[in-house]
C-alpha cells in the first residue's frame, strides 16, 4: 500500500474517531459541558501517558517550548468547550460542519500572525466557506443563536491552537503534545467541575469514557496521516466526518439537518475540495 493511501485510510478513521466521540458526548446527556470537557481529555492524557513513557520522551516538553505548548493548550482547552456546548445544543452534524472552519481560519492566522501570505484560491476559499456558514447558522440574532456562535468560536480557537502547532513543528513528538494538552485541559477543568459537578449514571459514565477513547484515536489518527501524506494531499477525507455526523444525527438522535444546512455543508465542501484541487496542481 502506498503511503498516500494509508494517509487517506488513517485519516478516514481519524475522522469516524472524532465523529463517534461528538455522538458519545451528546448521548451523555445534561451533564455539563465542562465535566465533559474533563473526562474527555482525562482518558487521552492517561493514553498519551502510556506513549509518552513507552518511547522515553519528555512528559511536558522542553523548557525552551513551554510558552508555546501553554498557549496551545490554552487555545485548544477554550475551542474543546465551546464545540462540546454547540454539540449539546445543535444537530450534530451542522456542530461539526461549523467546527470544520478551522482550516481555513489556520490560513488566514498563518497570513496574520506568522507572514505566511495566502495565496488568492485560499482566500477565495475562505470566503466560500464562510457564504456556507450562512446557510447553516440561518442568523436570526434570538437566544437560538448563541449554539451557532459557539460552534464558530470552537473553530476559531482550533485554528488559533493549529496556528501555535505550526510555530511548534516538529520541535515536539505528537504524543508529548497530546500528553500536555491534555493534562493542560483536565486540571484547567477541574476547578469548574467542582462548583458545578452533577453526578452521573453509570451509562453516562460509560459514553464520557468511550468518547476519551474516540477522540485519542481521532487525535493519533490525523497526527500519524500526515506523517504519511502532506496535508494538501488528502486533507479533504477528513471531512468525511461530516457523513459520519449526519448518519449518527439521523440513525441515532432521529435529527435531520434542514435543507439550508444540507446546501451550507455542500459550500463549504466545495470550498474545501476548490483548495485541495488547486493545492495538488500546486
Amino acid at each position: 500500500m502506498s503511503n498516500r493511501n494509508k494517509g487517506i485510510i488513517l485519516l478516514l478513521l481519524s475522522a469516524f474517531g472524532f465523529a463517534m466521540m461528538a455522538a458519545l458526548v451528546k448521548l451523555s446527556g445534561d451533564v455539563p459541558t465542562v465535566q465533559k470537557t474533563l473526562f474527555r481529555n482525562m482518558v487521552s492524557a492517561i493514553i498519551a501517558f502510556g506513549f509518552v513513557v513507552y518511547h522515553k520522551e519528555r512528559l511536558f516538553g522542553r523548557k525552551e517550548n513551554q510558552k508555546i505548548l501553554l498557549l496551545r493548550s490554552s487555545l485548544g482547552t477554550i475551542g474543546i468547550v465551546l464545540y462540546f456546548y454547540a454539540i449539546d445544543h445543535l444537530v450534530l452534524s451542522d456542530a461539526d460542519m461549523l467546527n470544520k472552519l478551522s482550516p481555513f481560519l489556520t490560513i488566514l492566522f498563518s497570513a496574520l500572525f506568522l507572514k505566511e501570505r495566502a495565496r488568492m484560491f485560499q482566500v477565495i476559499a475562505i470566503i466560500i466557506a464562510f457564504l456556507g456558514t450562512l446557510f447553516i447558522i440561518k442568523p436570526s440574532f434570538s437566544y437560538e443563536f448563541i449554539p451557532y456562535l459557539a460552534g464558530v468560536l470552537s473553530a476559531v480557537f482550533a485554528a488559533g491552537a493549529y496556528t501555535v502547532l505550526r510555530v511548534l513543528g516538529s520541535k515536539e513528538k505528537f504524543y508529548t503534545v497530546v500528553f500536555y494538552f491534555s493534562f493542560f485541559t483536565t486540571v484547567s477543568m477541574l476547578p469548574f467541575v467542582f462548583i458545578y459537578f452533577e453526578p452521573m449514571s453509570l451509562k453516562q459514565l460509560i459514553y464520557l469514557l468511550l468518547a476519551g477513547v474516540f477522540a485519542t484515536i481521532g487525535q493519533f489518527g490525523i497526527t500519524i496521516a500526515y506523517k504519511f501524506a502532506p496535508a494538501k494531499e488528502i486533507s479533504i477525507f477528513f471531512y468525511s466526518t461530516v457523513v459520519y455526523s449526519a448518519l449518527i444525527s439521523i440513525m441515532i438522535f432521529g435529527q435531520v439537518p434542514d435543507m439550508y444546512s444540507i446546501i451550507g455543508y455542500i459550500i463549504i465542501f466545495g470550498a474545501s475540495f476548490y483548495m485541495f484541487v488547486k493545492n495538488n496542481k500546486e
